[in-house]
């Protein structure tokens, strides 16, 4: 019988930046497992997240709300696992669902992935190396590379599923994350690469908010884990921040190369299997990472290397073969965009719109044209990143710092003047100049000012109630 439901394989990798895919053209790399994808399929050029940190992030994309409507505000607050998601309502409309990999929504090791007919996941951020997993049925070390491991046990999971039943498989790798472990077959794959500092590398942040000169997440914050071997001596500052650099991407992009490998396993099973042309494949990661711009590793502002994520889409019977859009995306529309593709009717309580029409090359008349931002987690222990909100158009970012948590429970009491940015994205593409003073941006600065309040009302979260808008 034909199917009339297409399957879903849903890839998630951790701070895979956009600008380290071959197909979002990478100076860096080539992934051609991944790039298999855009050549198939669609690659969306303006995919953003909402709150660029690891579990808020993925809280957004299983229940297509914001953060401060699902409560995954940090890395701290809990997830309420009783609240639908769009694996609930694909499970509840007969799909057969799983997930394998990183979870992180849980604190301690303890995981609860309700809604999934089966799970086996990693305990908080997993380890690169014979890693232990978690199942219903207690926990299960397994021998070998955690990116190899997850796709294995994928694998596993689609040989002996429910043939009667369309599937939703959701695969989420630990990789690229810090602290960048190789696997044997990959250590030292860019030991003798060609391998350029980014634009904006030697930022010393005079140009933006004084959040920026606080983070810290430069090159000096690696530590011997990350970067493995011993910093030579003599080097002088500007000598050693670039071998830091150096070491830190090598290794990233060793992890990717395994990731790239293990997508187009998973590809070349779906072909062999005959399951190509019924399978919707998203890849993404769960938000943007710094490669050096900015002098910075890590994410969690709202400056484009930590917002864009990628996001590629093949579905052979929808979507056109090396079709791009430059629509506005967000994290936000994964979870409708799910359902609508599943036949599943897109529930209410979602935030976000379903990106079908975008993959079938329709952009609608109505379509968005901003995004809300909000990052909760103020002056934390390690990163030490202000608390910030912001719109961004396709051209302009205007960024508001409280210089507080805003009540965030768990958040720094440490208090910071309150400040703004406004980058014309088309003069200043890498977001060194704020021109939030300058008066030749006075009428923009204050439709801007109009817009993330809008923004604000429309999806229900106000983080400064006593803020004067006419400011």
């Amino acid at each position: 019988m034909e199917q009339t439901r297409p399957n879903l394989l849903f890839i998630m990798a951790d701070d895979h930046a956009a600008q380290a895919i071959g197909s979002y053209g990478s100076r860096l790399t080539a992934t051609p497992g991944i790039d298999r994808l855009a050549a198939e399929g669609m690659r969306l050029d303006a995919c953003f997240c909402t709150n660029s940190i690891c579990t808020p992030s993925r809280a957004t994309i299983l229940t297509g709300t914001y953060s401060h409507v699902n409560g995954v505000t940090t890395l701290e607050t809990l997830w309420d696992a009783r609240q639908p998601t769009f694996v609930t309502e694909l499970g509840a409309a007969g799909y057969q669902t799983a997930v394998v990999g990183k979870w992180h929504l849980g604190h301690g090791g303890i995981h609860d992935p309700r809604g999934f007919d089966d799970w086996i996941v990693l305990p908080d951020q997993g380890e690169y190396h014979d890693p232990l997993f978690l199942t219903a049925a207690g926990p299960v070390r397994h021998e070998g590379y955690a990116t190899d491991l997850i796709t294995d046990l994928a694998v596993d999971w689609l040989e002996q599923r429910d043939l009667g039943r369309p599937f939703c498989l959701l695969v989420h790798h630990k990789a690229p994350h810090r602290s960048w472990e190789p696997d044997e077959a990959h250590d030292g794959l860019f030991a003798d690469a060609r391998l350029d500092v980014p634009p904006g590398f030697e930022d010393d942040h005079a140009g933006q908010a004084p959040a920026a000169a606080e983070a810290r997440m430069g090159m000096a914050e690696l530590n011997a884990e990350d970067l493995k071997v011993p910093v030579p001596p003599g080097l002088d500052a500007g000598a050693e921040s670039r071998w830091r650099w150096r070491r830190f991407i090598e290794d990233y992009l060793s992890c990717v190369a395994s990731l790239d490998d293990n997508v187009a396993r998973l590809l070349d099973y779906l072909d062999d299997a005959g399951l190509a042309e019924d399978t919707v494949v998203a890849y993404t990661s769960d938000q943007g990472f710094f490669l050096g711009e900015h002098g910075w590793f890590d994410k969690r502002f709202m400056y484009d290397e930590s917002l864009r994520m990628p996001l590629l889409v093949r579905y052979p019977r929808e979507v056109a073969p090396g079709s791009t859009s430059d629509a506005l995306a967000l994290n936000l529309d994964f979870a409708p965009s799910f359902c609508e593709l599943a036949g599943v009717p897109v529930p209410d309580y979602m935030q976000g719109r379903s990106l079908r029409p975008i993959l079938r090359g329709e952009k609608p008349v109505d379509w968005r044209t901003s995004m809300y931002y909000r990052y909760w987690m103020h002056l934390d222990s390690i990163h030490r990143v202000q608390a910030h909100y912001g719109v961004r158009t396709a051209r302009y970012k205007l960024v508001r710092y409280p210089g507080e948590g805003a009540g965030v429970p768990g958040a720094s009491a440490e208090r910071r003047e309150p400040a703004w940015e406004l980058f014309d994205l088309a003069a200043d593409p890498f977001e060194l100049r704020s021109v939030h003073a300058d008066p030749a941006y006075a009428g923009i600065r204050s439709d801007l000012t109009e817009e993330l309040a809008r923004l604000q009302r429309e999806f229900g979260d106000d983080p400064e109630p006593a803020l004067d808008r006419g400011e």
